[in-house]
C-alpha cells in the first residue's frame, strides 16, 4: 500500500529546516508529512523506543516512518543496527528487515552530516548564495560528498567564509533552510543522499 503520509524523526532543528523545504517541492500533491526534531543525536538516541513504541500502536496502515541521524564518527554498521534493533523491539518492521513484505519504517543516516549532501547537490549552493564558485566539487577534498575529512560542517563553513557568507559562523538551520529550497534530488551524488530518498520514493510507490 503506498503511503499517505511520512513521519520524520530526526536529530535537530537543522535537518527539520532543510526537510521542510525540500519536501513540498519533491512530493506528490496528495500526500501529507510531518517533521518531528530531537535536540541532538543522543537525544533521539535515547527517546527512540519510548517513541516508536508509541507509533505501534496507533500508526494507520498507510502513513510510515522515517528516522534520519547524522553519522558523525560512529560506524556506520553499528550505527544501523543499533537503530534496527531498537525499532524490532518497538514491534515496527522495517525496511532493511522486510523482506519484500509491506514496511513501516526505514532509517536513514547522513554520512557523516546533513552537510555533506550540500557538497552533493553543490548546484543548489550555488542559487542560494551566488558568490560561491560552482567548481568547489571538481576540487579533491568534495569529489565524493560523503567522503569529506575533517568534519563536514567545518569544512562547509571554511567554502562559504571565503566567499563572505556567515562570518560570524555557519547558521546551521538558516543554511538548511536556504539550500533546501533549490536541491534537486535527481542531481545529488551523494550517496548517502540518494539511499535517503530513493526510501522516500518507494514509499510513496
Amino acid at each position: 500500500m503506498p503511503a499517505a503520509h511520512l513521519e520524520f524523526l530526526v536529530e535537530d532543528p537543522s535537518i527539520e529546516a532543510f526537510l521542510r523545504a525540500l519536501l513540498p517541492r519533491w512530493l506528490p500533491q496528495d500526500r501529507t508529512f510531518e517533521i518531528h526534531p530531537f535536540q541532538g543525536k543522543n537525544d533521539l538516541l535515547s527517546k527512540l523506543e519510548a517513541r516508536l513504541r508509541g507509533y505501534a500502536a496507533w500508526l494507520p496502515d498507510d502513513w510510515r516512518l522515517v528516522v534520519l541521524v547524522d553519522l558523525d564518527q560512529d560506524d556506520c554498521m553499528a550505527l544501523k543496527g543499533h537503530l534496527e534493533e531498537v525499532a524490532w523491539r518497538a514491534g515496527l518492521t522495517t525496511r532493511t528487515r522486510s523482506e519484500g513484505s509491506p514496511w513501516r519504517l526505514v532509517n536513514r543516516i547522513a554520512i557523516e552530516e546533513l552537510e555533506a549532501w550540500y557538497f552533493g547537490d553543490w548546484a543548489a549552493v550555488c542559487s542560494a548564495y551566488p558568490r560561491v564558485p560552482a567548481n568547489v566539487p571538481s576540487r579533491q577534498p568534495f569529489r565524493d560528498p560523503d567522503g569529506v575529512r575533517g568534519g563536514t560542517w567545518e569544512a562547509f563553513e571554511r567554502e562559504m567564509r571565503r566567499c563572505g557568507y556567515f562570518k560570524g559562523g555557519l547558521s546551521k538551520i538558516e543554511a538548511a533552510r536556504e539550500i533546501g529550497t533549490h536541491v534537486n534530488p535527481t542531481r545529488s551524488s551523494s550517496r548517502s543522499f540518494r539511499t535517503f530518498w530513493n526510501a522516500i520514493a518507494e514509499a510513496f510507490s
